[in-house]
């Protein structure tokens, strides 16, 4: 289903091997929170999606448990900006904004950090309208209002 999701709205969107049930499990140990179930399913269909110019539009799973961890602990961020705590990212721009669920309270909506100003804003109301927002425009900009 994500595939073809993703292919209709951006047919030259690039796909990875699919990650095992047990990477998700062992990602969720390490990150001592589930995932949001859309995510997983994306996942085990595709371990990552590459939108235009090469950009991780969803990060495939190992990146996705690094880059939490480092946001969540790392004391640096805990002095530059709020905490992110409440926030699973899983994609970026390719230009330092990234791309998280809230998971605190749960949420289907994506919201977008900005690194420049450490804002957090809504851009999309589930993983599929974030895909199809994401892929449609080719531009790393398309959630700027």
């Amino acid at each position: 289903m994500w595939r073809q999701v993703a292919t209709e709205v951006f047919p030259g969107v690039g796909f990875r091997e699919p990650a095992e049930a047990s990477d998700l499990v062992a990602a969720e140990t390490r990150l001592r929170r589930s995932l949001p179930a859309e995510l997983g399913q994306l996942l085990l269909e595709s371990n990552g999606v590459i939108g235009h110019t090469h950009v991780d539009t969803v990060w495939p799973i190992d990146q996705i448990v690094e880059r939490n961890l480092l946001f969540w602990s790392d004391e640096m961020f805990a002095q530059l900006y709020m905490p992110f705590d409440a926030l699973l990212f899983f994609g970026d721009n390719g230009g330092g904004d990234r791309f998280a669920f809230v998971q605190k309270p749960e949420r289907p909506d994506i919201f977008v950090w900005e690194h420049e100003s450490d804002s957090r804003r809504w851009v999309a109301n589930n993983l599929q309208d974030y895909l199809s927002r994401a892929l449609r425009t080719g531009g790393d900009d398309w959630y700027q209002p």
